[in-house]
């Protein structure tokens, strides 16, 4: 695990002082300049070169009538990834972020896309099974399949950082995957169901109390079955996509990469990597708060304060995407301000 470059910090911290503006003026696009620059060891952190990977995969639980949508739905939305038709397909072709597409376990077939060597979209399909398990009624994955997702995960932050990414987003598609992620939040807390669960997909309020009724099934399920470890219960009622975006923040924070989290789901599945190891923690950043009920609470268990509230709840990575031109623009203001000093105007009274 990388360690936090505390002297560039103050460095960074001791230029926000001497910038041409009040003190703090600049509220917390202060404090992302000083927390980027102890992460890329860099007083004056240059321009983020940001990665977005989408890990998909389908849940058995989707059968249990937890969704709104289909489990086809899954497939369906790999491919309008990669057709470049998704909301994220959209902002990352707005904010210059490089995109890939990981299949790790999307139930239905559906067409391979032909190699596009134009094309900046990489497409990987690495499935370690045909979806989960109905988590309600049986463990979701065995544990060789939650760490074969897991290093997927891993290997696809590996490849980022050999590519010099400087801030690395998951994100997920996966019908059925906010009630997994409802699921490991309480296992990892001390929260009830009903103050996690929310309306996923648009479910209405029938439908939420119904996967109430299924994540306390699962969780009584796997407490029964001896799941005591984070990697045990992400076996027992997590996803191959949750799987995988832990083993990715986890090798995010070993490379000494920021990452930049998403919402419901990537949250989840960072507080499985944190709980594996607390130092993860160290490299996470919260892009927004989502609609979906149990997100702030998940937050808050990290220590984390999001950046902005828009009432979104669509995923994909969509949410952090829309951060990136803020990050951007902290680290801009941070770098090419002038100083008091190089802009002659007189500072603060002493």
């Amino acid at each position: 695990m990388h360690f936090l470059d505390l002297n560039s910090a103050d460095a960074a911290r001791l230029r926000q002082s001497q910038l041409t503006k009040p003190a703090g003026s600049l509220g917390r696009l202060e404090e992302l300049a000083i927390w980027f620059a102890a992460r890329l060891g860099n007083s004056t952190p240059p321009r983020l070169n940001p990665a977005i990977v989408i890990f998909a995969a389908d849940h058995g639980v989707a059968l249990d009538g937890v969704s709104a949508f289909p489990q086809s739905v899954t497939s369906q939305m790999v491919l309008n990834f990669l057709a470049g038709g998704a909301a994220i397909s959209v902002l990352a072709r707005e904010h210059q972020a490089s995109l890939a597409v990981v299949d790790v376990g999307v139930a239905t077939p559906y067409p391979q896309p032909a190699p596009d060597a134009g094309s900046p979209l990489r497409y990987f399909r690495l499935p370690v099974r045909a979806g989960t398990a109905n988590l309600r009624t049986a463990a979701a994955m065995s544990a060789e399949d939650c760490r074969k997702a897991w290093q997927i995960g891993a290997e696809a932050a590996r490849l980022a950082g050999e590519r010099n990414k400087s801030l690395l987003i998951g994100g997920e598609m996966g019908i059925g995957n906010t009630t997994a992620a409802a699921a490991l939040i309480c296992a990892l807390t001390d929260c009830r169901p009903d103050e996690i669960v929310g309306h996923g997909t648009g479910v209405d309020e029938a439908g939420r109390q119904h996967k109430i009724t299924v994540v306390s099934a699962a969780l009584a399920r796997a407490h029964a079955a001896g799941a005591s470890t984070p990697q045990d219960w992400l076996a027992e009622v997590g996803g191959l996509e949750i799987a995988a975006l832990a083993g990715f923040y986890s090798e995010a924070a070993a490379l000494g990469v920021p990452v930049l989290l998403d919402g419901f789901i990537s949250t989840a599945a960072a507080l499985v990597a944190v709980r594996h190891a607390p130092a993860v923690g160290d490299w996470l950043l919260a892009s927004h708060v989502s609609q979906e009920l149990g997100h702030q609470r998940c937050l808050a268990e990290l220590g984390l304060t999001p950046l902005f509230d828009l009432g979104l709840r669509l995923g994909e990575a969509s949410g952090a995407a829309l951060a990136i031109p803020l990050l951007q623009a902290a680290l801009a203001l941070h770098r090419d301000m002038a100083t008091f000093a190089e802009a002659g105007v007189t500072g603060p009274a002493a």
